[in-house]
């Protein structure tokens, strides 16, 4: 499963309050819905934490996100760690402050051998820029004579992506109202089921993510095949 989590700021300014304070119950929303999808039995989630278009925001606003980043790896870890979820990030580490990044590393060593939920949070992400460094270390590998360009195929390039080995979502939400996946996950999305949600982040309850996966229950997923009686 993975999620675009949005309208933090929306919410916030519906009620008269800083953007700061909808990623407060923004980062709230999230820890209550890593811990429902563990019990939901989900083996993979992944949350759009920040985009590599995001840096174009205000300054305040990215410091803001940055803070409650530093928290949650310091805070959070533990926990996570104590429930046997497995803690990954994705996308690009350069332009994180060095703290940040070791936060991180430590985060990911603390909990590599969990075998719980594997939570991927993708910070700084990308996903044409994910495309772009797949096909960068396959055409190196070629020039260099160690991959046959013949052999490069969706199984070669699935492996080359930076984000590699996240599976692909059987189930993508969005919140907030908009109806786009933003550059999120755009290989690993090919076929999943997508549910975009009117309510904003913070809003986003135990009950609305047990309704998206009845809905998800619902679809009739065929791959791009026909099922047995129509065929």
């Amino acid at each position: 499963m993975a999620i675009i989590m949005d309208g933090n700021g929306r919410w916030a300014q519906a009620r008269g309050l800083p953007r700061s304070m909808g990623h407060y119950f923004g980062a709230e929303a999230a820890r209550r819905i890593v811990r429902q999808a563990a019990r939901a039995g989900v083996t993979h989630l992944t949350l759009f934490g920040f985009s590599s278009e995001n840096w174009r925001r205000p300054a305040t606003e990215i410091a803001d996100l940055m803070h409650l980043l530093r928290n949650y790896l310091r805070r959070d870890v533990a926990a996570l760690h104590e429930n046997g979820v497995r803690l990954r990030v994705i996308g690009a580490r350069e332009g994180l402050a060095p703290d940040i990044v070791a936060l991180i590393d430590r985060a990911e060593q603390r909990t590599a051998a969990n075998a719980g939920l594997t939570l991927t949070i993708a910070l700084n992400y990308g996903g044409r820029a994910d495309l772009a460094t797949a096909a960068r270390r396959l055409a190196e590998a070629a020039v260099a004579g160690s991959l046959d360009p013949a052999a490069i195929d969706e199984t070669a390039l699935a492996g080359a992506l930076p984000s590699a080995p996240l599976p692909d979502p059987d189930l993508l939400i969005r919140t907030g109202g908009e109806q786009r996946i933003s550059n999120f996950l755009l290989w690993q999305l090919a076929y999943a089921e997508m549910l975009f949600v009117e309510r904003f982040w913070p809003d986003f309850s135990v009950e609305d993510f047990a309704a998206a996966i009845t809905e998800f229950r619902r679809r009739d997923r065929r791959f791009g095949s026909l099922k047995a009686n129509m065929v």
